[in-house]
């Protein structure tokens, strides 16, 4: 007993020192501490630029959302934004935040006029978090505002005031400079953001985006203008190109705007905001749109369709404005709010039906699309039919998957749940013994799977391995289906791994291309050279860092080129697929330009795709 209490004064339990919790354990962060310590919450994701969801991008997105507010209330209509050597500038020309709150408005958490319906009615940073995560998450960071001929200034560094000072603009000011409005200026702290980088094909697309949403803003980025006369009209026009079957649909309400026309491609692809934030993963005015255009079809033909031979090929995008959105995550990527669903449903079977009526020619090629998608979903599902007769003779479980316990409908953990699709048993168990059986599933091909370019739905289910893969994925009647938060694409660095990947991403731009153009589509990137001494083991992705390996360890290091997935030991996998996971996004710019990337590498072999193959698939394989 004696020497028990020893143990609990000395903090140590079953042999192993216990931290002592005491008064002195207990912290209290200010907000800005609390958002460096748990950027997460505030941001999503930190990164290094390379995924257009990376944390930078959404510091810049928080300056330019309140720069968009100030032209939603009427104020200003031009914003420029500047990006040289990882410093990010934005100056918009709206009223200036008051003077005397400049400093408590960038750094004072719950603390804007975002909460006042009288000053802003449709904002999309109702929390009063947004400024505040840039200036505590940048090492350096500089706001200006400038109101009736005065100027306040303020400069932080990761959240910290250092100089502010306020007085009357000089009269040699140029006139622009003086003009009301807010200048802000940030460098994320490159101690988060390791080895950041902006690249600005990213932030152009947001930028575009920026413009449809608002029919005669004017953006410049670098100097390059972004504008839109018809907003939701011009998106679908850009994005969907000539293949269309019928010219745009476009209506424009006071708070809701949409357009829409049909594809010859598979599934529904939709682009939805919410005073002027994309929501890549919908929400209720999706869902609520999606309702009400079957409803005014439905009213346009006096005809009991079906919603599915509706919506199939459907491209559409829309936006709305409403008080107070609620959206499920700090990101803002889906829409809770229940209480718009039915002025939405409203507004959007009116507003397609009174279109229908003026245009009679597009009216009668959706009708004919209707009846196209009616007589081939008939023929798929006696397709479908037979397919699952003969899946049930197999196995009731699906061949070649390792489930993992956690997918995406499972909140927190569902969204760190990963699909590998992988070649092969050898690399397959590999990555079987490394994984982590929480969040990490496997599905192994047997080799090469069909070409699909060109050939109809119908067709996965006459493949008995592509059938197994899509029901593995969830996604047989539609995307929502999804089981898993990333599909990663795991082959070979070789001739065959290469024309793997092709087929497989072929596969999905043919059938189901809204996972590609939704970011749940990546490539893994596994080392091709492993060097080492007695002392110290490095893995390289490339020559030139196996070069670099060498030269730090020696010229008698061992070098070991990997061929495949399956020469990588379970142990050395392991880390590969960990924390540190190198995944390359698979993206495509806009939808138009499926058709073309797929007839390039799947088409015809023309000299043109042969000679680019020569210089760059087989010159990174090699």
């Amino acid at each position: 007993m004696a020497k028990e209490t020893i143990k609990r004064q000395k903090g140590q339990i079953g042999g192993k020192s216990q931290a002592v919790y005491d008064e002195s354990k207990i912290k209290t962060l200010s907000s800005l501490e609390h958002i460096r310590l748990r950027t997460g919450m505030y941001i999503g994701r930190l990164g290094d630029g390379s995924n257009p969801n990376d944390g930078i991008y959404v510091l810049l997105k928080e300056v330019v959302d309140n720069a968009i507010d100030e032209f939603i209330m009427g104020h200003g209509k031009q914003i420029d934004i500047q990006i040289k050597d990882d410093t990010v500038r934005v100056r918009d020309f709206g009223r200036g935040i008051p003077l005397g709150k400049l400093v408590e408005c960038v750094s004072v958490i719950n603390t804007g006029a975002k909460y006042n319906d009288d000053v802003f009615q449709f904002s999309v940073g109702l929390n009063g978090v947004g400024t505040k995560a840039v200036n505590a998450l940048s090492s350096h960071f500089r706001v200006v505002s400038i109101r009736n001929g005065e100027f306040a200034e303020a400069i932080f560094e990761r959240g910290d005031l250092k100089t502010q000072r306020k007085g009357k603009c000089a009269p040699t000011m140029p006139s622009a400079a003086r003009r009301d409005g807010t200048f802000v200026e940030f460098t994320p702290d490159a101690g988060l953001f390791e080895n950041y980088s902006f690249n600005l094909e990213f932030v152009e697309k947001r930028i575009q985006n920026y413009a449809y949403l608002n029919a005669g803003l004017t953006l410049t980025l670098n100097g390059q203008s972004y504008i839109s006369t018809r907003g939701l009209y011009d998106l679908l026009t850009e994005e969907t190109g000539d293949d269309i079957l019928y010219p745009v649909g476009y209506h424009r309400g006071q708070h809701i705007e949409f357009s829409f026309t049909h594809t010859n491609n598979y599934g529904e692809e939709y682009f939805s905001f919410v005073n002027g934030q994309f929501t890549g993963d919908g929400g209720t005015h999706l869902s609520a749109f999606k309702e009400g255009f079957f409803k005014g079809v439905q009213a346009y033909f006096k005809r009991d369709f079906r919603s599915e031979d509706i919506r199939e090929g459907l491209t559409a995008a829309v936006a709305v404005k409403i008080k107070a959105p609620i959206f499920e995550s700090q990101t803002k990527n889906k829409l809770g709010n229940s209480d718009i669903r039915s002025w939405i449903v409203q507004a959007v079977r009116e507003g397609s039906e009174d279109w229908l009526h003026k245009n009679p020619q597009a009216a009668k090629k959706l009708e004919q699309k209707i009846l196209s998608n009616e007589k081939l979903r008939t023929e798929l599902n006696a397709v479908k039919k037979e397919a699952r007769e003969a899946a049930k003779k197999i196995s009731l479980k699906i061949p070649k998957l390792k489930d993992c316990k956690y997918h995406l409908e499972d909140g927190k953990e569902g969204e760190l749940s990963t699909i590998f699709i992988t070649e092969g048993d050898s690399a397959a168990g590999s990555m079987v013994s490394s994984r982590d059986v929480m969040t990490q599933a496997i599905f192994a091909l047997r080799g090469k799977v069909e070409n699909m370019y060109g050939k109809k739905q119908a067709a996965i289910y006459k493949n008995e391995e592509l059938y197994n893969m899509m029901m593995a994925l969830g996604i047989e009647n539609d995307i929502e289906g999804l089981r898993y938060a990333r599909i990663v694409i795991a082959t070979d660095a070789d001739f065959d791994g290469f024309h793997i990947r092709n087929l497989l991403l072929t596969f999905f731009l043919s059938y189901f291309e809204e996972l590609v153009t939704g970011g749940r589509l990546f490539i893994l990137e596994t080392p091709l050279f492993r060097v080492r001494t007695k002392k110290e083991t490095r893995y390289c992705y490339n020559e030139n860092e196996r070069d670099a390996a060498v030269q730090d360890l020696g010229s008698t290091s061992e070098v070991t080129r990997f061929k495949g997935l399956g020469e990588i030991s379970p142990k050395e996998f392991g880390q590969f697929i960990g924390e540190d996971m190198r995944l390359v996004p698979v993206s495509v710019s806009t939808l138009k330009a499926v058709p073309q990337v797929l007839s390039f590498y799947m088409g015809k072999n023309t000299p043109e795709r042969r000679d680019y193959i020569m210089k760059n698939l087989i010159k990174d394989a090699g």
